[in-house]
Formats: C-alpha cells, structure tokens, sequence
C-alpha cells in the first residue's frame, strides 16, 4: 500500500504552535514518502468544540502551504460509521453499559478492570459503554520513541467508547477512520502516544489494520506546559505565516536558509532536508 499519512485537529480553538507542527511534521513524513496527505477534522465532542474554529483551521492550513491532498473529513459525518463498529463490539460481547460515578471510580482506584459495572442500573438515566481490555500487555513500536508497551488493564482498565450523552469516544472514531482512509503512517504530537495502545487494542478487536505510528515533540509553554488552544496568545499569525513556520520546522529540527516569501517554497525547502531518522534526535521545546 502507498503512503497515506493524515493531520486531524479538533475543532477547540485556532491553529496554535503546537498544532502547526505536528501538521508540518506529518506533511513532511508523507510527501518524504512520496505518499499523500490528508486532513480530518475530529469535532464529534460538541461540548468543546469552540464556534468557527473548524473553518478558522481549515483556512489556515493554506496559508502555510498545506494543501490536502484529498476533501477534508468531518467527523461529525461519519456517526453512522461509528454506530456500525460500537455494534460490531456489542454482538462480539466486548462493550457494557456503566453506570459508574466518578465516585464509584474513585473507590476502585480510578480505573474501571471488572468487565462490568460495578454500579446498580439506574433505568432513569442513560450509560456510558465501555470495552473489556484483556489481562495482557499491548506492545507497538513507535518511529521516534522506540518500543512502547502498556499493559491495558493495569493502566487504563475497561476504558469508555460511548459517553452517556451519546457521543462516541475520540479512541473509536479515530481507529475506524484511520482504517476507511487507509492511513498507513499516524504522525501526531506525543501527548497522544498513550492513547496508542488503546487504539491498537480496538483495532484488533474490530479486525482493522494497525498503523506505523511516530509521535512528535510537543511544543511547551515557558513554564514546561504543553500548549493549549485555549491560550490565545499563542495562536499562529495566519497574516505571517513564514515566521511561525520557521519555528515549527526548527522544533523538528530542520534548518534552511530558505527566505522565499511564499511558504510552499519554504516547505519544498525544508523537504530536501528532510530525514524521518532524524526526529528520533527531536526532544520537547519551549515556544518562543
């Protein structure tokens, strides 16, 4: 299969520094491959999703000279996608409706390992569902970062794929759309490298194919924090994108003394230079 590599932002604010970086570092590792780039905008949680930041992203990503190479996918299109897989699990037995509070939780230890729920049915309400990991270990190995592996149970334990509003879980709609557009390579920040072997796991259960995965540097704060959309300040001056760019790439450790005015110029730039095996060098930044 061909290269086919993916940026999927959600919709809870503007582009900010962090999010440019890890869409320039997936661009790179998929025109490197020769392969295609696609984007995929993940707004299936309503609740933090911020008004016009879907578009406001979406117009950005040209700025910098990032064209997909494909229509971009909204998520909140692809329910019925989602509703198909959870019933997969359900008929396989592998989901179960949980009542748990948080209080519940607590008194468990904060992760849910029985397979079941360890609370009373409550008919006036509706429950979340939660799939049954095994007593095993999920071990990937992660282009950057080496061998990765977690066991499920102990870490996570029967982790939520529907929440009680109905809305199904990031973990879900990204292994079920990841496998539709036939990604062969996720390049993402690493903040999500936990969430790896619980998409792995799900994979398997489904039956879908498991992707190479490389998870990027984070860009941190002045203070060491992984940025956050909800800090203005820090949103990408879309009016000037060159400066910002400079920057992402030298997060990812590629230096050019590219000074075209156009960033697809940049970006050509920087692909000449650039080598996936060299990321393994990257380590997490501080924003300027």
């Amino acid at each position: 299969m061909s290269y086919r590599g993916r940026f999927a932002p959600s919709p809870t604010g503007l582009l900010h520094a962090g999010s440019l970086v890890a869409a320039v570092g997936s661009w790179l590792c998929a025109r490197h491959a020769g392969g295609q780039w696609l984007v995929r905008m993940e707004d299936i949680d309503p609740p933090r999703e911020v008004p016009g930041s879907a578009a406001a992203i979406l117009a950005a990503l040209p700025a910098f000279g990032l064209v997909a190479d494909e229509p971009v996918i909204h998520q909140s299109s692809r329910i019925a996608a989602y509703e198909t897989a959870f019933e997969q699990l359900r008929r396989m037995g592998l989901v179960f409706p949980c009542w748990c509070s948080r209080s519940d939780l607590a008194a468990a230890g904060g992760i849910h390992r029985d397979g079941r729920c360890i609370a009373r049915p409550d008919p006036q309400r509706e429950p979340a569902w939660r799939i049954r990991v095994a007593d095993e270990t999920v071990s990937f190995i992660d282009e950057r970062q080496g061998p990765q592996q977690q066991h499920l149970r102990e870490s996570v334990g029967d982790f939520v794929i529907r929440r009680v509003e109905g809305f199904y879980s990031y973990q879900l709609a990204c292994v079920v759309d990841d496998a539709w557009q036939g990604i062969t390579q996720v390049v993402r920040g690493s903040d999500l490298l936990d969430s790896t072997p619980r998409q792995i796991w799900l994979q398997r259960c489904l039956g879908l194919p498991t992707p190479h995965y490389l998870h990027l540097p984070l860009v941190l704060d002045s203070e060491g924090h992984k940025l956050s959309k909800s800090e203005r300040s820090r949103e990408v001056d879309v009016s000037d994108p060159i400066p910002s760019l400079h920057r992402a790439l030298t997060f990812l450790g590629i230096t050019t003394t590219e000074t075209a005015g156009h960033p697809s110029d940049l970006l050509d730039a920087a692909l000449k230079h650039f080598d996936p095996r060299r990321l393994t060098q990257c380590s997490d930044h501080r924003a300027a």
